[in-house]
């Protein structure tokens, strides 16, 4: 990540209560020049309220926003360094796609062929070439989706706001969507702030993921922190398949790729019998059965000669976590 030192948005003990009690308490997050950072949570856990304090859509109670260094609490979200693409496009229907595009551009007053110019670069960058004419209506929900991006980067925001963005499109486009943003927002080297709920989503595309739960942050990592070393049950839950072995007074996380299948006795290991065995593509997820718990193992598909539904066989673990059980921490 490019810059990865310098600060281009900080929010400072910031705090935006709902009259029903909800919502985020003493929030404190740098987010650096040319970052993707994904705030990642279930439906109610606060990461759209950050977003919309971000973009000025809701007011907040204490603290303090900041982007290069200035403060935009106080500001509308006209006067913002900021452009928010929403789930649901938020494209003009009555308007054609460049009318659509050029609308900000024309409110800043850019000459009527620089406009044009700039429409078309940012055209071919999200792959819509050639679409100027038509309305949103024609489009697909990807299309409609590529449009409401590219009229958010072509008001050249400090900072690029998504609020899943993705998740009305189908599973195939919605993969796609994730590769076309990666892609432009490493050419641009833009600073976005990404909301999801889809853990393989803020997986993929992020520099730096926030799992939140209930208004708060569990933990902030690069993916592969947070998916090595959770810090609690809750995100070693909420991101990747994991495993939950109760023992006593804690709780042992194991993802199934770190699940060994013997076929021998060997000390220590924990036996089971097999339950099930589904072939994924080039993995295969086996089920065994050990006493009242069912362990789930990721193994390679050249590697289950041998394991049948029925058959009894040991288990060890390359790698695990341990957290209190619920109630003893």
């Amino acid at each position: 990540m490019q810059g990865a030192q310098e600060i281009k948005l900080r929010i400072i003990g910031m705090d935006k209560i709902y009259d029903n009690g909800d919502g985020v308490r003493d929030i404190n997050l740098d987010v650096y020049n040319g970052e993707l950072i994904t705030m990642l949570g279930p439906s109610g856990c606060g990461k759209t309220t950050i977003l919309r304090t971000i973009g000025g859509f809701l007011t907040i109670e204490k603290g303090d926003i900041t982007i290069d260094g200035n403060s935009i609490a106080g500001l509308p979200p006209e006067k913002r360094p900021t452009a928010m693409v929403f789930q649901s496009y938020n494209l003009w229907p009555h308007m054609s796609i460049y009318e659509n595009l050029a609308f900000g551009l024309k409110l800043r007053k850019i000459p009527k062929d620089e406009i044009a110019r700039r429409v078309e670069a940012m055209l071919e960058m999200v792959k819509m070439t050639g679409s100027q004419k038509k309305y949103p209506g024609q489009l697909s929900g990807g299309q409609q989706q590529r449009i409401a991006i590219a009229r958010s980067l072509l008001l050249q925001p400090e900072v690029l706001l998504l609020d899943e963005p993705f998740s009305a499109l189908d599973a195939k486009i919605r993969m796609q969507m994730r590769e076309e943003l990666k892609k432009i927002q490493l050419e641009l080297g833009i600073t976005v702030v990404f909301v999801t709920h889809d853990q393989e989503e803020a997986m993929a595309i992020s520099h730096r993921i926030v799992v939140m739960n209930k208004g708060k942050f569990e933990q902030v990592g690069t993916p592969m922190e947070i998916y090595d070393n959770p810090v609690s049950k809750y995100v070693a839950s909420f991101i990747g398949e994991m495993n939950f072995l109760n023992e006593g007074d804690t709780v042992r996380a194991v993802r199934p790729e770190d699940v060994r299948i013997q076929a021998g006795r060997k000390e220590g290991a924990v036996n089971g019998t097999i339950r099930t065995v589904m072939i994924l593509g080039h993995y295969v997820d086996v089920n065994i059965q050990c006493g009242d718990q069912v362990i789930k193992s990721f193994i390679p598909r050249t590697e289950i000669t041998g394991l049948d539904v029925g058959k009894e066989v040991y288990l060890e673990w390359s790698r695990s976590h341990s957290f209190p059980a619920e109630g003893t921490a």
